[in-house]
């Protein structure tokens, strides 16, 4: 059964880049048809989907992150990286890695890391 595993710094200065890993165990990130998410709650607000990283390396993200935002991978430690550069308060959430099943017509979140707390303060 895979499992994803979040880690980085829990506080973030403000302007700086929030960098946090997913550490996957029990299946590879180069499988056919997974793909490899990220995703954050601020306090009391809904899900927002960040971006993936896709079994062959392609990335996709969130128009209105895009331009702040990095998707990579390691895939000799199966891990995957997010990278959201110039934060501000507003980007303090919990941060989720997941896993989601792109078989067209399925296409499901189907494995989730525990989630991080990541706040932005000086």
């Amino acid at each position: 059964q895979v499992q994803l595993q979040e880690s980085g710094p829990g506080l973030v200065e403000p302007s700086q880049t929030l960098s946090l890993t997913c550490t996957v165990s029990g299946g590879s990130i180069t499988t056919n048809p997974y793909y490899w998410n990220w995703i954050r709650q601020p306090p009391g607000k809904a899900l927002e989907w960040i971006g993936y990283i896709t079994y062959s390396g392609n990335t996709y993200y969130n128009p209105s992150l895009k331009s702040r935002t990095s998707i990579s991978r390691d895939t000799s430690k199966n891990q995957f990286t997010l990278q959201l550069s110039s934060v501000t308060p507003e980007d303090r959430a919990m941060y989720y890695c997941a896993r989601e099943d792109a078989r067209v017509g399925v296409r499901t979140l189907d494995a989730w890391g525990q989630g991080t707390l990541v706040t932005v303060s000086s």
